[in-house]
């Protein structure tokens, strides 16, 4: 029996009141739970969801739906149109915007609906500004407007409503051309005896509001719409759900000419390609507490995100369905007919993708891309772009549930310094707190925090503490009293406080929807409301699907209230508005000091910052699935992704272990974390040839921090994803479409994680080189043993800055020299670029205080340039040695400075390796400077 099932269970018996042996039973039932594999039962499928039941019952190439042309308005910049089901005779109002940047919106929505639909809020970050939409030509059959240059047009065809946008002679993409759109309407109860609502009712209050008036066509909805009890009500094992708004369930279908590659909406434990879901569920998002989860299926995870990106040679492209309810996606594949209302190809590849939500409107943004790098602006225009961390939070985490006492972080602070391994962070897991009441210290076992945080300040360390959205219902915890009292709980149905069952035991859940909420959260994390807190304390998020261990499917039941609106409209969006604090930045602008926020949560939506990927197990295909996850995520904006190191549950063995350490330190966010069951599993006490292979996988991780430092000031910058798929940067090379066991940090360096158990060697495919020269790439690390090596490679064309004097963190090293790294390419060229600020604040930017700088070799020359003359910072850091890659031997090496020194440096030659290497230039890092080789 799994850990939820019997958490749940025991739960139930102890929570009116909690009594001690319960508890004790609960948390017996979690240690030895920790074997066991998820309860697949605990959570639906789509069959057992009735509206993705109903939904996917809807027959294809059938659809009522018919544009009235008639009711056709068109403005400088947006276009509406009803629809109208011929079945029911409901209308719905269809709105189009052309937006900026080659993207369109389509927005549908009940025209008349009995009460306002949920439609998203606090996800974009302003209203897209929209270009102009011109008519091109208008008949009987449809409209064809302009959407600009490049022959792109939007053509709307009446009977049966279809949209298609096309480009000369091309279908990019088609809506509703399977006939699948479907929107349920509101209606009155038929068993409550309210008359019908005619759609096109009277107002007879004379105020203006919603009355009902006597149904003029009696089978207004006399069509296969019939109610059905689960339209009203549904039940799921001992939950039932009531709907007092009835079935609003949404659906529409996306058809994808000459595409056979579709990747995104994470977060599944899937490949990054996706599959078909024809004959099997569909992907389902909708955010759930799975622990130790199975791999490659469509199970809803932790987080979701409901953007999904198309590629194929010709372009990229993506959907962003823009909805907070449990949503299902269908994919299906196919050689499409004919059948365009504009030329094509007679067959052609083609991938349909079916949206279909719980509640909601249609709100849904077709990005045109057309280049990989394109779509990636574009969606970070409307939701913006991933958070620029702190340097130090691209370091080493070591954490675990949970270290007992301040003398264990004590000695495990020390283990690090013993054995000469760098670190940046130590997280302490729920026991750390006083009875699981957040912002709170045990007091037998963590009774003097500031004294336990100066020792790690002294090393110029951090600590990070978990701060759960679930409150302790005690009349004593000064959390829950306020919440209470400023009536900020989420309601239940019946409208008082929503209660359920998680750490802490009986636990209110604040309405984090509200600002008034996030307001108040965030005045909570100050240096004097956070009790024993300091500025090296940061914070850490979790269980905020939201996780209710005696909710249906470990959640909040849905018909929960969030001020007006249920939690089935906003369910996606509660872990969203968790991290989404009031006032987050009030430390940086001087005023009252916060704990600044670090990877956080495990549930996600649109625009969140860091994740991971959840409570993973000590086996091989975790460590191995963990790879096409972190790539999904970053495919959606979200690039600070990394695994629990080792695996949550279970223990690994000594060689899964270096491999994980090796692996995570090419990923994003590198942490190890274990479960309090598991034997304990710090870096060195798996013998000293495996503590030497980690520590050179970490202090390979700090060598490279200035290289990831730049690439996230890149993301935050542009939306481009730090960890990407090799199709990213080779878009025309088909064998790239499909791999995802390795990938690039950037354009500069490819990763190839050892993965399978007793690997002795592993096939590399090096994109661009057409299967001649390698000389593109270079092994970027040469050991004489497979198993202490991590296949990295150099791009020739390319040069990487490094720190190569590791100290005990990243905080130790600010002021510590670099090192050049270039890679030279067939013709002799490289560049790369440095980015330096003052690692923590944002001065970066609201002062402009960094530097910039790019360096480029060409014509025997390496030189480096200020990209950002109007910014200002000073730094002293100093560039200690050049390597050159690809080299031949000089006869000399000359520096220019630009104050106008010249001077001869000494360098040394490798014939072996054709590796010249450029002794101490002694040029500070943000300065103008010039070496010149003579050959």
């Amino acid at each position: 029996m799994g850990f939820i099932r019997i958490l749940i269970e025991l739960s139930l018996i102890c929570m009116n009141p909690p009594r001690m042996s319960c508890l004790l039973a609960v948390w017996l039932a979690v240690v030895l739970s920790g074997i066991q594999a998820v309860d697949r039962s605990n959570f639906k499928t789509c069959i057992q969801s009735s509206f993705c039941k109903r939904m996917r019952d809807v027959v294809p190439g059938h659809s009522p739906y018919r544009a009235l042309l008639e009711t056709l308005e068109l403005s400088n910049t947006r276009l509406t149109l009803q629809l109208i089901n011929d079945n029911n005779k409901v209308r719905l109002l269809l709105e189009l915007y052309r937006l900026q940047g080659n993207m369109t919106r389509l927005k549908i929505n009940e025209l008349k609906p009995l009460r306002p639909r949920f439609e998203v809020p606090d996800v974009l970050i302003a209203d897209p500004p929209t270009e102009p939409l011109s008519l091109v030509s208008q008949d009987e059959g449809g409209v064809v407007l302009s959407l600009g240059a490049d022959a792109r047009h939007l053509v709307v065809s009446a009977r049966p409503f279809r949209l298609d946008i096309v480009e000369g002679p091309h279908v990019l993409l088609s809506v509703n051309s399977r006939g699948l759109l479907a929107f349920e309407h509101q209606r009155p109860r038929k068993d409550t005896g309210l008359p019908y609502l005619n759609n096109n009712y009277t107002d007879l209050s004379g105020i203006g509001q919603l009355t009902y008036s006597v149904c003029l066509y009696p089978c207004l909805w006399c069509d296969k719409e019939e109610d059905q009890a689960d339209m009203w009500e549904e039940t799921f094992k001992s939950h039932t759900d009531s709907k007092p708004n009835g079935p609003t369930a949404i659906s529409m279908d996306f058809s994808l000419p000459g595409v056979e590659h579709v990747y995104g909406i994470p977060e599944h434990a899937e490949n990054l390609r996706l599959k078909t879901t024809d004959g099997h569920d569909p992907y389902r998002l909708y955010n759930l507490d799975v622990f130790q989860y199975e791999l490659y299926n469509p199970m809803a995870l932790y987080g979701s995100v409901p953007v999904l990106l198309s590629h194929s040679t010709q372009r990229t492209m993506g959907i962003f369905w823009l909805n907070a309810a449990e949503t299902w996606v269908d994919i299906s594949s196919k050689a499409a007919e004919n059948t365009d209302s504009v030329q094509a190809p007679s067959k052609v590849a083609q991938t349909d993708v079916r949206w279909i939500s719980e509640s909601g409107i249609i709100d849904v943004f077709i990005m045109l891309g057309p280049k990989p790098t394109d779509v990636f602006a574009q969606y970070a225009s409307l939701t913006g772009t991933q958070s620029f961390p702190p340097l130090f939070a691209l370091g080493y985490h070591q954490c675990r549930w949970n270290y007992k006492d301040q003398e264990d972080v004590r000695s495990v602070d020390q283990g690090f310094d013993d054995h000469d391994i760098p670190y940046d962070f130590i997280w302490l897991d729920i026991e750390h707190a006083d009875g699981k009441r957040y912002f709170t210290w045990d007091p037998a076992h963590f009774s003097q925090p500031r004294e336990m945080l100066q020792g790690l300040v002294d090393k110029r360390r951090k600590m990070v503490a978990i701060v759960d959205p679930h409150i302790k219902v005690d009349s004593g915890y000064r959390v829950h009293k306020e919440i209470r009292s400023k009536n900020l709980y989420v309601k239940n149905k019946d409208g008082g406080d929503y209660e359920g069952w998680c750490w802490p035991g009986t636990s209110g859940y604040p309405d984090f929807t509200n600002p008034e909420m996030r307001s108040w959260w965030a005045s909570m994390f100050a240096y004097d409301q956070y009790e024993g807190s300091m500025e090296n304390l940061y914070i850490w998020n979790d269980m905020n699907e939201p996780s209710v261990f005696n909710g249906p499917e470990v959640t909040m039941h849905k018909d929960a209230l969030h001020g007006s609106w249920e939690h089935r409209d906003i369910h996606n969006l509660y872990g969203l508005y968790v991290v989404r604090r009031e006032g987050q930045r009030r430390k940086s602008l001087g005023l009252d000091p916060i704990i600044e926020v670090i990877p956080s949560s495990l549930s996600l939506c649109c625009g969140t910052g860091a994740v991971w990927t959840g409570d993973n197990a000590a086996e091989w295909s975790h460590l191995k699935i963990s790879i096409p996850m972190c790539l999904s995520l970053g495919l959606v904006g979200i690039s600070f992704c990394g695994a629990d190191v080792g695996g949550f549950f279970k223990s690994p063995s000594s060689e899964l272990l270096v491999r994980w350490y090796q692996t995570g330190a090419y990923q994003p966010f590198f942490r190890a974390h274990a479960h309090l069951d598991t034997p304990r599993r710090e870096p060195w006490l798996f013998g000293p040839e495996n503590t030497a292979l980690i520590r050179e996988a970490v202090r390979q991780r700090y060598a490279l921090l200035p290289y990831w430092y730049l690439l996230f000031y890149k993301a935050h910058g542009t939306g481009q994803p730090v960890m990407r798929p090799l199709w990213v940067e080779y878009p025309e090379d088909v064998t790239t479409f499909t791999i995802d066991d390795e990938y690039l940090l950037g354009r500069d360096l490819l990763v190839h994680p050892v993965t399978d158990e007793g690997s002795k060697e592993v096939t590399v495919y090096l994109p661009g080189t057409g299967g001649v020269s390698v000389k593109l790439y270079y092994y970027h690390y040469l050991y004489s043993q497979f198993f202490s090596s991590i296949p990295v490679f150099q791009r020739g064309g390319s040069i990487i800055p490094r720190k190569n004097r590791i100290r005990r963190s990243s905080s130790c090293m600010e002021k510590d020299p670099y090192t050049l790294y270039v890679a030279l390419s067939p013709q002799g060229t490289a560049e790369g670029e440095l980015y330096i600020d003052d690692g923590h604040t944002f001065n970066y930017e609201q002062k402009k205080q960094f530097v910039h700088r790019r360096f480029i070799f060409a014509d025997s020359t390496l030189s480096s340039s200020n990209i950002s003359p109007d910014s200002q910072f000073s730094t002293a850091s100093w560039v200690e040695r050049v390597l050159i890659l690809g080299a031949h031997k000089p006869s000399s090496v000359t520096l220019k400075t630009s104050g106008g020194s010249v001077a001869s440096l000494e360098f040394d030659f490798d014939e072996a390796t054709s590796v010249l290497t450029v002794h101490k230039p002694g040029v500070n890092a943000g300065a103008d400077w010039t070496l010149l080789f003579q050959w």
